[in-house]
């Protein structure tokens, strides 16, 4: 049954707010105009909507001032209101049908944030008053059908702001990295920073301290283009959490789509209000863009944190929750859940896409950031029938003129029907590669964890499709979709998943921290403990399990990081580090630290001599990557010379030194290759022989490469990038030449680069 809920006191009348003109009226937020504001918000289903100012916030008792809003002019209701000015905190409260069975939950008495608030001050109190429907102390619904709880919610709640659109750029501009010498990663802007020297106490864990020299010499003396944040968009952890004394850490609950996060800026900016916030993550962007580092932005827009129905009302449910939010077409209405978190926002609406591109547009030109990644991303492009490559959503990212020149990166599936769409997207989004994580987890951890059992793994070939910028995925004939290389982010860790010194430390995951009986986290982590399960702290001694010493296991764990490093440095397409892999950070075997603000998930910079090892190898590995286009190509490969009489573009090569053959690339025997890739524009050529057997092996340089000298710049199996143990060879010496056998220890990787520019071309 449908009803109303009435509050008092009354709005201002009508006179007191002018109307807009109709241009003015296609401009949802709230901006400062003249002698006041201009206020616009889209509400379809509401019978009213009012502009609260709010005076004085607080748990106490509030004072404010509401607005009646003029409308709807096709589910637009706005004004100009007199006398408002930078600094205001204000909200909505939205008037309308209570039909929990129609989907319509309007209810007065709950203040809403702007949906395109550019400001936030404050954090929402998850109580009772929160709710739109009634609840018990335990936040659970306390009717069937919900019924509308008639408390003010205001007290409890955040209050968008106006704030002024100004900064001084100082002719700071962005540094436009090309895709092929871009190098993602990925980090947390309290993580990366609370715990980082050098960097100032009051400036640990903020906006400001990502920017602080000691944070971009790390970043830069490491090889960084561009460092992915992950959400800085404003949010609200969900009940479940809250209520076992936890908090989403990761961000990936959005509160407002336009506002960032106050709690990342430091206590001054915080003490300050939004304004000076907002400024405080316009001047990490500018000092980050004066070092030559771009940033990427995670950006959440296929859920927010309202949650499920029973979910607490800061915004869009209060709002127009039939516009807002996806719902399955049935009677009573529901929510359809492609996210699993609760809700889905509903992509078919124009409202909705336009929403999302002017949030994309603010960020791009107020904030000047260089791109942005988009989270569950087949979300954003679901229309009636389901993922389309033609959606208006993805049709605007490469249309926009403030968006289409900036790097796109898909996050390529959701929990939906047809939700893995990883190679689907157009040109220009790229794409995290979840098949190349896969793989390359798969050849160097799991068939080596099989072959320890006495199992057969697999062979190489998949592998070797990821090395070779996996065409299968991103070579599609429509030139829609078909990205070259650069259209795959090659990543083996992220933010979700073990760290990369947990996939070599761990078999089973170690979540109880969560709270959730160690439930939650994949159980797909192709990782491999190396004998042993969990950090080894006496040495030396004798495993039962793998009978070798546990000295060994250390050093293996070691070599196998080092091999998971350099294949996503020496694969065609853009690398992808997660923040803290490049010194062999933990998480002590957590998977799913999404609740974990704590030293769980803090970067931990203390770091033992073999973690300065790993840096400079990391850093090593970035390095030969940037000095050698052969180890960044922009294109596919073709298998073919190029006409000028020089060597085929890629080739694969056996043990032997003979061409693989298709009936190899099948055989679970061979996991010894060579991949020699010919120089580019002149420049050297390369030849990587991965050695993916637990026992040492043999390679015969290819022979027809009459002539062709190659010489050793790195070996995984070095524990530092230039010193090789027991006096073997040093990079740059004893060049080999073809027709030479060189030795490779187990489960090893090795980059030799040729000593002329172009190899010659093969003898008939």
């Amino acid at each position: 049954m449908s009803q109303t809920v009435t509050m008092h006191p009354k709005s201002e009348p009508y006179a007191s707010v002018a109307p807009l003109g109709f241009d003015q009226t296609r401009r949802p937020g709230v901006r400062l105009a003249g002698d006041g504001i201009d206020a616009v918000v889209v509400a379809h289903h509401a019978t009213s909507v009012e502009f609260c100012a709010i005076d004085k916030p607080g748990t106490e008792g509030i004072s404010e001032r509401r607005f009646a809003l003029r409308g709807p002019d096709n589910g637009v209701w706005h004004g100009h209101i007199k006398g408002i000015g930078p600094g205001q905190r204000y909200g909505f409260r939205v008037h309308g049908p209570w039909e929990p069975e129609s989907g319509m939950l309007h209810n007065p008495a709950k203040l809403l944030l702007d949906p395109y608030g550019r400001g936030i001050d404050g954090q929402p109190v998850l109580s009772p008053e929160l709710y739109t429907h009634r609840v018990g102390p335990d936040l659970a619904p306390l009717d069937s059908p919900r019924q509308p709880d008639p408390r003010d919610s205001a007290p409890f709640m955040a209050y968008s702001t106006v704030v002024e659109d100004s900064f001084d750029w100082g002719g700071v501009s962005r540094p436009e990295v090309p895709w092929d010498k871009t190098v993602l990663y990925e980090a947390h802007v309290k993580g990366m920073t609370v715990n980082l020297p050098g960097v100032p106490e009051p400036l640990r864990g903020t906006y400001a301290g990502l920017a602080h020299p000691a944070t971009v010499d790390h970043l830069l003396s490491l090889g960084i283009t561009s460092i992915e944040l992950l959400p800085i968009h404003a949010s609200l952890s969900e009940p479940q959490l809250t209520s076992h004394g936890l908090k989403n850490y990761w961000g990936y609950s959005t509160m407002s789509f336009f506002s960032p996060h106050p709690a990342y800026a430091t206590a001054q900016a915080q003490a300050a209000g939004p304004q000076a916030v907002n400024d405080e993550v316009k001047g990490m962007v500018r000092l980050l863009h004066e070092a030559g580092i771009e940033v990427v932005l995670d950006v959440v827009y296929n859920h927010t944190c309202e949650v499920g129905v029973d979910g607490p009302t800061v915004c869009w449910r209060g709002l127009d929750n039939l516009l807002w939010y996806l719902h399955d077409g049935s009677y009573p209405a529901r929510y359809a859940d492609v996210t699993g978190t609760g809700n889905t926002v509903d992509f078919r609406r124009g409202d909705v896409v336009t929403m999302a591109l002017d949030s994309l547009r603010y960020w791009a030109t107020e904030y000047q950031v260089d791109g942005f990644r988009y989270d569950l991303a087949v979300t954003l492009a679901r229309g009636y029938t389901g993922f389309t490559r033609d959606h208006p959503f993805l049709i605007g990212l490469r249309t926009d003129p403030a968006l289409r020149g900036l790097k796109h990166i898909a996050e390529p599936w959701d929990l939906g029907p047809g939700g893995w769409q990883t190679g689907s997207f157009p040109v220009p989004m790229a794409a995290w590669n979840d098949a190349f994580r896969g793989d390359v987890r798969t050849f160097w951890l799991l068939n080596p964890r099989a072959q320890a059992h006495g199992y057969q793994g697999v062979s190489a070939r998949d592998v070797a499709t990821r090395l070779s910028g996996s065409a299968d995925l991103f070579g599609s004939a429509d030139p829609l979709t078909s990205h070259g290389p650069m259209g795959s982010v090659n990543f083996v860790t992220a933010h979700d998943g073990f760290t990369m010194a947990d996939l070599v430390t761990y078999e089973q995951k170690r979540n109880e921290a969560n709270g959730e009986d160690n439930r939650d986290g994949t159980d797909d982590n192709r990782s491999w403990n190396h004998g042993v399960e969990g950090p080894i702290r006496q040495a030396p001694m004798e495993d039962v399990e793998s009978g070798i010493g546990l000295d060994t296991v250390i050093e293996l764990r070691r070599r196998s990081i080092r091999n998971l490093l350099a294949t996503m440095a020496f694969a065609a397409g853009v690398p992808m580090l997660t923040a803290g892999d490049e010194f062999g950070r933990t998480q002590q075997g957590n998977n799913n630290a999404y609740c974990q603000d704590s030293p769980i998930s803090w970067l931990d910079w203390d770091l033992a001599p073999w973690q300065h090892e790993l840096l400079a190898t990391t850093t090593r590995l970035l390095q030969l990557r940037r000095e050698h286009p052969v180890l960044r190509p922009k294109t596919f490969f073709t298998g073919a010379a190029d006409g000028s009489g020089a060597q085929p573009d890629l080739a694969w090569f056996d043990s032997s030194g003979a061409p693989i053959s298709p009936d190899q690339w099948n055989d679970p025997e061979m996991r010894t290759v060579q991949m020699l890739r010919a120089g580019v524009d002149g420049e050297q050529g390369a030849l990587v022989v991965f050695n993916g057997r637990l026992d040492a092996a043999s390679c015969t340089v290819p022979g027809h490469l009459e002539g062709e000298t190659f010489d050793l710049i790195w070996d995984s199996a070095w524990e530092t990038p230039t010193q090789p143990p027991n006096g073997d060879v040093s990079p740059g010496s004893s060049p080999i030449v073809s027709g030479h056998t060189v030795h490779l220890d187990g489960l090893s990787v090795r980059l030799y680069l040729s000593t002329r520019p172009c190899p010659s071309a093969p003898k008939s």
